[in-house]
């Protein structure tokens, strides 16, 4: 590494939105991807590759990450999902048997909808739980498990969100 790469674990920092903000975001994902392609990692088209499981078993990792522009915060945010987490022991990427799906949270004027992307799960798989205005998605069928929690805009009562899911997007509307 030269002395003008950043060390791939180096963690992510919000930019600000202004045009040095975004040029400096597509500065540091150009960096990121050539940090994945120095380490030799292949990846196949659907953004699957094999990693070391938990218990020394290998497994089959999905990793990736949106980009957020124009936020309540006014900064560019990269938020990751997929299985891959880091080993606090060893430091070395690990696949959990838990997927982390990709969300999106959209405030509307009478109603907030949050929106996974949870392939291979229907409307029926779904759990939520709500505390204040935290909300934990979890879902499970098959092979196919997912958790994600998602920080609301405000506190929403349970009873008042309902669970919709078409081809593996599921939609979650809580009405204010």
């Amino acid at each position: 590494m030269n002395k003008n790469q950043k060390h791939p674990d180096a963690p992510i920092k919000s930019l600000n939105t202004g045009l040095g903000g975004i040029l400096n975001g597509f500065t540091n994902l150009l960096e990121k991807l050539g940090d994945l392609a120095q380490t030799g990692e292949s990846l196949s088209k659907s953004g699957e590759f094999r990693v070391g499981g938990a218990g020394g078993k290998e497994g089959k990792g999905i990793y990736g990450f949106s980009v957020k522009v124009g936020l309540d915060d006014e900064k560019v945010r990269i938020e990751p999902f997929g299985n891959i987490r880091k080993d606090e022991k060893s430091g070395d990427p690990v696949v959990q048997e838990v997927r982390e799906p990709m969300v999106d949270v959209f405030d509307e004027k009478d109603h907030v909808l949050v929106v996974a992307e949870m392939p291979g799960i229907s409307a029926k798989d779904v759990r939520l739980e709500v505390t204040d205005d935290l909300l934990t998605i979890c879902a499970e069928r098959g092979t196919h498990k997912y958790r994600k929690e998602v920080l609301l805009p405000r506190a929403l009562p349970r009873e008042r969100m309902t669970v919709a899911c078409n081809n593996g997007v599921v939609e979650i509307k809580c009405v204010k």
